[in-house]
């Protein structure tokens, strides 16, 4: 039997099963919504500063939070964007949510807690078909590391804060990077990776190394951040550079000055990435769980 549909102008609500619901969030929901997100706060740090820097509004936040409720209990958030992040779905939640976000895709990546991942990509590929199923890329194993304590090795101390003046090169170096990790170009006729990077370099959240020439020759930035936690991304030494044993100094000194704002330092990695892997070891980050993405 289909599920009933009702609608209103703020919400849509469907009844999948006694005593639950399914709606989109709104601001009065903002600290039940962060409440259940900080159960694991490294883990949901994405979306618990997405939610606490936006609230729940659409058109701040460029996305939707749908909740799942049992009972007037909220059990399970999903964001709805360009990323799409489950978050404690279980089998009837991920089926309701993915009636919820439909055929037509706008996300552009699954992305969260490994598990979550998997069964949110099943459930709306099962559901709706190619539209979902047709993945370019599935990475399901992603270590997410931590380190809580100054890093083990000595720091480059030619990493520094970026600052406008150092844009078009630190650009540069963004879209090289991006292109490199995720398999395409992050450029589009909007500019809204220029604003993004921007926006980075404003918000004192991108580092990197400047050469003698004005190149950016590694680069990270901190992509999220809330309270004491924050998520460092982006992580790019250029090409020539590398196997010459620049990046291990260089991760240090981003520990450090990320430090000096967030006392927990964050990232994550592709499992098959050995080399990367082994670095942020010695530089004294551990594995604390495992996120997975599904890139389109």
């Amino acid at each position: 039997m289909r599920p009933i549909w009702t609608r209103s102008a703020r919400q849509t609500s469907l009844s999948v099963e006694p005593g639950a619901l399914v709606r989109q969030l709104t601001q009065p929901d903002r600290e039940r919504a962060l409440q259940l997100l900080s159960a694991d706060p490294v883990e949901n740090l994405f979306v618990a500063a997405r939610v606490d820097g936006f609230g729940l509004d659409p058109a701040r936040m460029g996305s939707t939070v749908w909740g799942y409720e049992r009972y007037g209990q909220l059990q399970s958030l999903c964001h709805v964007g360009s990323n799409l992040v489950p978050i404690g779905a279980d089998a009837a939640i991920a089926a309701a949510f993915a009636d919820h976000i439909g055929r037509r895709r706008g996300a552009a990546a699954i992305m969260g807690n490994a598990e979550q991942v998997a069964l949110m990509y099943r459930t709306l590929s099962d559901r709706w078909g190619e539209s979902w199923a047709q993945a370019r890329d599935t990475r399901w194993h992603q270590p997410l590391m931590l380190i809580d304590h100054p890093a083990q090795a000595e720091p480059d101390p030619r990493v520094r804060l970026m600052t406008m003046t150092d844009f078009d090169a630190y650009y540069q170096a963004a879209v090289a990077m991006y292109t490199e990790e995720v398999g395409v170009s992050p450029l589009d006729a909007s500019g809204s990776y220029a604003r993004y990077v921007r926006s980075l370099i404003q918000q004192g959240r991108a580092l990197g190394v400047v050469d003698d020439h004005g190149e950016v020759i590694y680069k990270s930035d901190v992509g999220s951040a809330l309270g004491r936690i924050c998520q460092v991304q982006g992580v790019w030494l250029h090409p020539r550079l590398r196997g010459q044993g620049m990046s291990i100094p260089a991760m240090a000194a981003v520990v450090g000055l990320c430090r000096e704002r967030w006392s927990l330092v964050s990232l994550y990695v592709n499992d098959y990435n050995v080399r990367a892997r082994r670095l942020y070891e010695r530089v004294g980050f551990r594995t604390i769980g495992e996120l997975a993405t599904v890139l389109y």
